[in-house]
């Protein structure tokens, strides 16, 4: 089963997006990265991901834009300029209702925008309408990784 990246700083996000999915009776493990570095740790089996078999992509990659270290829009950019992870499916999943974001990101190659809703009832909705899309109906672009 296909793992899910969300990269979120705030821990009490992480925790309600994660009982989200629970609700949602989403069974694929999530991963959670407090900042770019460590996405992209995880990404490339690097840091404390060294090992991890980075021929097996998460299904999909959730990113907040409001990180401490970094912002959101700067990891997109990240995971955009690198050949291994240039083609993963991002979601940008944020409060922000910033309209040059939304142009930013889509801009930066992001595959999705979404806005959090404020009532846990949407939230999970939104968490089960995703990743339906994303592990359902979305064919990913790569059978396999290619390296340069």
């Amino acid at each position: 089963m296909k793992e899910i990246l969300l990269i979120e700083d705030n821990p009490d996000e992480v925790d309600l997006i994660i009982r989200a999915f629970k609700t949602s009776q989403i069974e694929n493990p999530i991963v959670t990265a407090s900042s770019g570095s460590i996405a992209m740790d995880y990404l490339l089996g690097e840091g404390q991901y060294n090992g991890r078999d980075i021929l097996e992509p998460p299904a999909f990659i959730i990113l907040d834009l409001e990180l401490d270290t970094q912002s959101g829009l700067e990891v997109l950019k990240t995971i955009r300029h690198n050949e291994i992870t240039r083609l993963y499916p991002v979601v940008i999943f944020t409060a922000s209702e910033n309209e040059n974001n939304i142009i930013a990101g889509y801009s930066l190659g992001v595959n999705s925008y979404i806005r959090k809703p404020l009532s846990y009832e949407q939230f999970t909705d939104v968490i089960k309408c995703m990743s339906h899309y994303w592990l359902k109906l979305n064919e990913p672009p790569i059978r396999e990784i290619k390296f340069p």
